[in-house]
């Protein structure tokens, strides 16, 4: 099963090896609001609380072990997005900042256990997540979207 959401927003689904009829829901797409926590002179801590209630309302979890980050001259740059509130993530998002917003969404429990692959997460309890990745400008309003439809 394939979801293409209309912009703005954020999340594109796939269904992955034995999915059927009777897997799981996949998380509907979020609204604007998540958006709005992504701009200018906002705390990084603000995405995550954003992302965190609006999939907490929809009944999933956020696997916190994994964040965004920022993308510069190398992949994975400061600072880290975590997918939930965590206030210790204080710095304040700047007007050209390129971030990756990418939540990790299980039906179960939010903790990740590591395959002996060395490479390979999987929930603690088995049952399927789904990642969702997006790059973003921040801007002084609604952030520029470069992975969007």
């Amino acid at each position: 099963m394939v979801s293409s959401p209309t912009r703005p927003s954020l999340w594109r689904c796939q269904r992955r090896g034995r999915g059927s009829d009777a897997s799981p829901p996949v998380p509907r797409p979020l609204s604007g609001r998540r958006w709005l926590a992504a701009r200018a002179g906002r705390p990084v801590y603000e995405i995550g609380r954003a992302i965190d209630s609006e999939v907490r309302r929809q009944g999933f979890r956020v696997l916190r072990e994994l964040h965004g980050h920022g993308v510069g001259r190398a992949i994975h740059e400061p600072p880290s997005v975590p997918q939930y509130e965590n206030r210790q993530m204080a710095d304040v998002l700047t007007d050209g900042m390129v971030l990756t917003i990418e939540p990790i969404i299980a039906i179960g429990t939010a903790r990740v256990v590591q395959d002996p692959d060395g490479w390979t997460l999987r929930t603690a309890d088995g049952q399927p997540s789904a990642h969702f990745e997006h790059t973003i400008v921040i801007t002084q309003g609604r952030p520029s979207v470069l992975t969007a439809n």
